[in-house]
């Protein structure tokens, strides 16, 4: 039989930019095995496969791989499937959309905004809050493994720490975008200094100057030599930032740039709400391209 796909750019506006994605329409009957081989054949940072929802009053029920397994949530899959699956849905048409998504995690609520002849955007309340896992870090070992000096690692009041909204990434803050462009990731290294846990890069400020903080992320342990735009990272690194900034009570808007050095720049959303010293709400949105349409004979 066949099943249509598409790819989507995500987190950007534009085409062969952003961190590309692609949308298995119809997973209905595919095992779990055919699933992880069909994403090592898109060999994407991520590929998500749709299926029915288990609650009828839910819209798709959403299974994310990257090339090497699966995971219970991702950032970039879950805005470029709402924005896919709209766009199927009502093509060509301005309205505004509240998908109920289903992942591993839980429910994930979706809002997405079509305007025809416009980029799609869509954003997402996180379904679970970010939270510190204690850990110990062997500065040097880390740095090593960036081929970078132990004084570039941390900034102000940002040191390693570990973090997971739903998957667990290790938070590296460096000195600036000098060292950020510097880094020369090393894969056997980084195993031996962090044994579970992917790397996210990050420092103050960006290329682009609306940008609060710009990041790269490395995962040998998903398959991924690097990824353009991670928003499960963005989703662990809201409370770093909360932990690390003492933000205020109130609403926070921030902007995190990815990919710059891959030549495929990203832009992602990030609000966090904090009330009484603490995060109570967080949503990350992004915008997505459609690229390209076919089938897979399977």
């Amino acid at each position: 039989m066949s099943r249509a796909y598409a790819i989507y750019d995500v987190f950007t506006a534009n085409a062969l930019k952003g961190n590309p994605l692609a949308v298995v329409f119809d997973g209905s009957g595919l095992s779990d095995e055919s699933m992880q081989t069909i994403a090592g054949e898109f060999n994407l940072s991520e590929t998500v496969f749709v299926l029915p929802a288990d609650n009828p009053a839910h819209t798709a029920q959403l299974r994310i791989f990257t090339p090497g397994r699966e995971l219970p949530f991702a950032g970039h899959p879950t805005v470029g499937a709402a924005i896919a699956l709209a766009e199927r849905q009502s093509p060509g048409a301005s309205i505004d959309l509240v998908s109920m998504l289903e992942e591993k995690i839980g429910p994930v609520r979706a809002a997405v905004r079509l305007a025809a002849g416009e980029i799609s955007f869509a954003e997402f309340d996180l379904p679970r809050l970010s939270e510190e896992i204690p850990a110990e870090f062997d500065i040097q070992a880390v740095a090593d493994a960036l081929c970078l000096s132990a004084g570039d690692i941390g900034f102000e009041n940002h040191r390693l720490s570990l973090w997971s909204a739903g998957v667990p990434f290790v938070m590296v803050p460096v000195s600036g975008l000098s060292a950020a462009a510097a880094v020369r990731f090393d894969p056997k290294l980084w195993t031996k200094a962090v044994p579970s846990g992917a790397c996210y890069l990050y420092c103050r400020g960006g290329e682009d100057h609306r940008a609060s903080f710009h990041a790269r992320m490395f995962a040998p342990d998903m398959g991924i030599v690097e990824d353009p735009a991670t928003g499960g990272a963005v989703a662990a690194m809201s409370g770093a930032i909360h932990h690390f900034d003492g933000l205020t009570d109130g609403r926070h808007a921030l902007f995190i740039e990815q990919g710059v050095e891959m030549g495929r720049t990203s832009h992602i959303h990030l609000h966090i709400d904090t009330e009484a010293g603490r995060v109570i709400r967080a949503r990350i949105g992004g915008q997505a391209v459609k690229l390209a349409a076919g089938e897979i004979f399977l």
